[in-house]
C-alpha cells in the first residue's frame, strides 16, 4: 500500500469513527463500501468520506456513479486524487 493509500486509510477511519479496525489487516483492493466491506462501512459513510475526501483534498465526486466507481477501494480513490487535484 503506498503513502496515500495509508493516509486515505487513516483518514477513513477517523471520520467514520472505525476505531477497532485493524488498519494493517487491509488491502489496496479490498472494497471500502458495502456488505463485503472489511471495515462494514455503508452508503451515508460513503457520502461522508466523499466530503471528508473533499476537504482534505480539493477533489470532487460529481455524481453517485463516480462516487460509486471511486469508492470500490483505497487503490481507486487514491488513483482518482492523483488525477484529479
Amino acid at each position: 500500500m503506498d503513502h496515500l493509500q495509508q493516509e486515505l486509510l487513516k483518514l477513513i477511519c477517523a471520520t467514520c469513527n472505525l476505531h477497532d479496525v485493524d488498519q494493517g489487516s487491509i488491502g489496496p483492493d479490498d472494497p471500502l463500501i458495502g456488505p463485503d466491506s472489511p471495515l462494514g462501512t455503508d452508503s451515508l459513510d460513503a457520502l461522508e468520506i466523499a466530503v471528508t475526501v473533499q476537504k482534505e483534498y480539493g477533489v470532487r465526486m460529481d455524481s453517485e456513479n463516480t462516487s460509486r466507481v471511486v469508492l470500490q477501494s483505497l487503490a481507486h480513490l487514491a488513483n482518482y486524487i492523483k488525477k484529479n487535484r
